[in-house]
């Protein structure tokens, strides 16, 4: 998808692996027993690895964490490239079977931040006028994207933007 505000056409994107089983180097090697109950010990283990991903995942928004940075974390400290593959569910439904998911979407509320601080930086220097509008343009971006998440009942349909009150929502 392109930009909004800008002259980008949005062409890259990563891709996705092919190979859509969990990765080879999170197996675990089984002792020397019939080839049946090596089956059923790595079929233990692969619920004990989904276990552990969603305790980590759930500790990791607990201290705070949005969905992305835990990706983040799981991708470069736990080997996990992509939790779907090991859980079979991404990290958002993780988070909302626990309860633990945010109540703004993610993208929504980094927009909201980044509106917050431009306000701020607005209030010292008033004869900004580059801020001005990069805050008109951050703003329609949120009320496009509120738009969408009512639309797709991620937002209650009477959630509004209001300038005044969002320094409470990223707080």
């Amino acid at each position: 998808m392109g930009r909004m505000h800008s002259h980008g056409k949005g062409m890259s994107a990563s891709a996705l692996p092919y190979k859509r089983s969990s990765p080879s180097w999170l197996k675990v090697t089984a002792p020397d027993v019939s080839k049946r109950k090596a089956r059923d010990l790595i079929l233990k283990y692969w619920v004990i690895s989904e276990i552990k991903v969603e305790e980590n995942i759930c500790k990791f928004a607990k201290k705070g964490m949005t969905p992305s940075q835990i990706g983040v974390i799981l991708r470069d400290s736990h080997g996990i490239a992509q939790v779907k593959s090991v859980t079979g569910s991404k990290i958002l439904r993780v988070l909302k079977a626990h309860g633990l998911a945010p109540e703004i979407p993610e993208d929504l509320y980094h927009l909201i931040k980044k509106a917050v601080s431009i306000r701020k930086h607005l209030e010292r220097n008033r004869k900004d006028k580059d801020s001005k509008f990069r805050l008109i343009l951050v703003e329609s971006r949120i009320h496009r994207l509120s738009r969408y998440y009512k639309k797709t009942k991620k937002l209650p349909p009477v959630w509004k933007y209001e300038s005044t009150t969002a320094s409470t929502l990223v707080a």
